[in-house]
């Protein structure tokens, strides 16, 4: 030990000691004990490897600029739910009223969730299953879990963007094909296709000419070779954005990330001056307080706030972990969680004005088409004329005047109302309407696109906003696959994200044959939500309760530079886990109260019907959520009864000046002063005495040590060169 050593001046010095062990050895040279005389697992040191995973954590690919980084977390975080999923929350559950609940989840359940996982990857630096390997090697089942449910969503939601870009090409005409219903020659006479007349045209160009459906799940039908192109088209777009790693996708993400905000507020710029813009957008912020009350409300606020932020995919993590270690990342998860918020209610504010006016022409169509049923009652006698008030002129009928003339016939005629077939026509009844996902994106905006001057110009527009929207939350998904899976098993980057696009491509094809869509369907309802929210949980729980709050808080502060607030302390530990818990049951008891089901597009009848999920898709319905999960109890197991290593046998973890190791902060008090004030080396004891550190699971003496196998997975994550062995 150096002469000039804090601990050699203490040898010599009377005073008291009170500085902990951490304290004085953050003015000491880093001491790796694989190469010293306190290596006491029996581990050879070999030189070359060790350099080989220095270099490999010096070498660790970073952001270009924190702009970058910024631009890369709200490209995941924001996507398609936001503009389709988030609207319709917010018409079903009380319009202005549901804000609330969705804001005071974000900021108990998302911010400190979403903050965790910043935390988490930023200071081990490596990704999901890395991550909790470290924290918690008996619950590393979670990074696994976390990289199958990415795979799960990846592959339906790339058939999402592959949608988008079929409209997308479509979109280059005038007028736009689905602007009307196609005409079909019957010998010498032509006729509107029948399906499309008993619909409407922008239904039959999505069920007929897009999906080309099936009745039922059971009918495959074969492929769709149109939707199988551009799904094939979507994974190489997928693909030659990760090709490069953080390095390609992270330039993506300047246009990816930006762009949809650009044409959202090109759309409601154009949107506000569309008539009847205004009805749709107070029918939107008119609260209904009485449903603030509903838990329903607050079940599905919390879902939402879930997803929305991308929480247990792993893809926060695996951003993160290209970070610097002195970022600040409280204010990174404050700030990408509040433009979350604010991109929801940008992209609510653009679908009602587009609802509003879709409401206000279809209102007018109904109008119209009801007049001129009352002129034909009117013509046969059926109705007098005396029913009729004399103001009303049925060359320019207004829905005000039909409306009073449509009270005044009810009531006179209401034993035979009935019989009569009129239609109320009220506005409000079209605002109603709730519509949501791939039915708001492909039926109800295009329809209402449809109305606009320069319509091409805006579905353009509209679908390369979609692509970009599904591209970034992509890129973040796959990403939650490729890290963890390079960082623990050291494979090619390139060659893995290739293989791995090319494998999700074939597996894809389920989804992209006639009955595909309802295979989308049942892999967006069940394949994630139930098994993410057991892996956030878990996550809650491995950090506050398992590595501990304090100690985490305290490791915060030492790469912040600051303390972060109380409340985080509190909502991790007991506040988030609580609300998770109570969202998990909720969503079991929804499963049980609510029948598995999907919406079938009938041809013979143009119309939806819901049908109920046959045997065998039920099978893999149940497959889907216990293959999800089951990585979470093996891990355990195999750890549990020392099946694997859990890597938490070796002692060949560094400390560096300014850190301490992960274990030596168990050293007690007396341990501490023992190292501390031993003259004579044969005495000093081990900085890892053997009644305090963690052997792994029913370890009793360190002699069992020198037999233990390797448990570095690969990954290097107990290794001092890592930032792994800083935390």
């Amino acid at each position: 030990m150096p002469k000039n050593s804090k601990v050699t001046q203490r040898e010599h010095s009377s005073e008291h000691v009170t500085e902990s062990v951490a304290d004085l050895l953050a003015h000491e040279e880093p001491v790796d004990y694989k190469r010293s005389v306190l290596n006491v697992t029996g581990e050879t040191w070999d030189k070359q490897k060790d350099g080989e995973e220095e270099l490999d954590a010096e070498n660790r690919p970073a952001w270009n600029s924190k702009l970058q980084y910024i631009l890369a977390q709200i490209g995941y975080s924001v996507g398609l739910g936001n503009v389709w999923r988030f609207p319709y929350l917010c018409q079903k559950n009380g319009g202005g009223a549901y804000l609330v609940p969705y804001l005071v989840l974000l900021i108990i359940i998302g911010l400190p969730l979403f903050f965790l996982e910043l935390a988490v990857g930023q200071r081990i630096r490596r990704g999901s299953i890395g991550v909790w390997n470290y924290i918690c090697p008996r619950l590393g089942g979670i990074g696994y879990a976390s990289c199958l449910v990415c795979f799960f969503v990846g592959l339906y939601y790339n058939v999402i963007i592959g949608w988008s870009i079929f409209y997308f090409f479509k979109s280059f005409q005038y007028p736009l094909p689905w602007s009307e219903c196609p005409i079909v020659k019957n010998g010498s006479v032509a006729i509107v296709e029948t399906e499309c007349e008993r619909s409407s045209a922008t239904t039959y160009f999505w069920y007929r000419e897009t999906l080309d459906i099936s009745n039922s799940i059971s009918e495959s039908g074969g492929l769709n070779w149109k939707m199988t192109l551009c799904l094939l088209v979507a994974w190489s777009l997928v693909g030659l954005a990760m090709i490069k790693g953080i390095q390609s996708s992270g330039k993506v993400m300047y246009f990816s990330s930006l762009f949809p905000y650009v044409v959202l507020v090109c759309f409601l710029v154009r949107g506000l001056l569309l008539r009847g813009a205004v009805d749709g957008i107070m029918h939107m912020f008119t609260p209904k307080l009485d449903k603030m009350l509903d838990p329903q409300v607050w079940r599905e606020a919390a879902t939402q706030v879930f997803f929305a932020l991308g929480l247990g995919f792993g893809g926060v993590i695996a951003f993160s972990s290209y970070n610097k270690q002195d970022n600040n990342c409280h204010f990174d998860a404050t700030l990408v969680s509040f433009i979350n918020f604010f991109t929801s209610v940008l992209a609510t504010l653009v679908v009602f004005a587009v609802l509003g006016f879709k409401a206000n022409i279809m209102n007018e169509k109904c109008v119209v088409e009801n007049a001129e049923k009352i002129l034909g009652y009117l013509n046969t006698n059926v109705l007098s004329h005396d029913l009729i008030p004399p103001h009303v002129n049925f060359s320019h009928l207004t829905a005000k005047d039909y409306n009073e003339m449509y009270r005044v016939i009810m009531t006179v005629k209401e034993g035979h109302f009935k019989e009569l077939g009129l239609d109320a026509c009220l506005l409000e009844d079209e605002l109603n309407k709730s519509v949501q996902g791939t039915g708001l994106a492909f039926i109800a905006f295009t329809e209402a696109m449809t109305h606009f001057p320069a319509s091409p110009f805006w579905s353009v527009m509209f679908f390369l906003m979609l692509i970009n929207l599904g591209l970034g939350s992509m890129i973040g998904t796959m990403s939650g696959i490729t890290t963890p899976i390079i960082d623990t098993f050291k494979v090619r980057k390139e060659v893995f994200t290739v293989g791995c696009c090319i494998f999700a491509f074939m597996v894809g094809l389920i989804f992209v044959q006639r009955s595909g869509n309802y295979f989308v369907t049942m892999f967006d309802d069940y394949s994630a939500t139930l098994p993410l929210t057991v892996v956030v949980i878990l996550e809650n729980i491995a950090v506050a309760w398992i590595y501990g709050t304090k100690k985490f808080m305290q490791e915060l502060t030492e790469m912040l530079g600051f303390r972060p607030y109380q409340f985080y302390y509190y909502t991790w530990k007991y506040v988030s886990p609580i609300c998770m818990a109570v969202l998990m049951t909720a969503s079991i008891i929804q499963l049980g109260v609510s029948p598995p089901g999907y919406s079938a597009w009938i041809r013979e009848e143009a119309a939806e019907k819901f049908l109920f999920y046959p045997t065998w898709a039920m099978a893999i319905l149940i497959s889907l959520i216990i293959l999800a999960s089951l990585p979470l109890p093996l891990v355990f197991i195999l750890r549990q009864f020392h099946l694997v290593s859990d890597g938490s046998n070796a002692l060949s973890v560094t400390y560096k000046k300014g850190r301490m190791m992960k274990d030596i902060s168990n050293l007690e008090d007396n341990d501490e002063t023992r190292f501390i004030l031993s003259k004579v080396p044969s005495e000093t004891p081990s900085p890892m005495p053997t009644h305090r550190s963690y052997l792994g699971p029913g370890s009793n003496s360190p002699m069992e040590m020198s037999t233990a196998p390797n448990g570095r997975y690969g990954s290097g994550y107990l290794l001092a060169s890592t930032p792994e062995s800083e935390l």
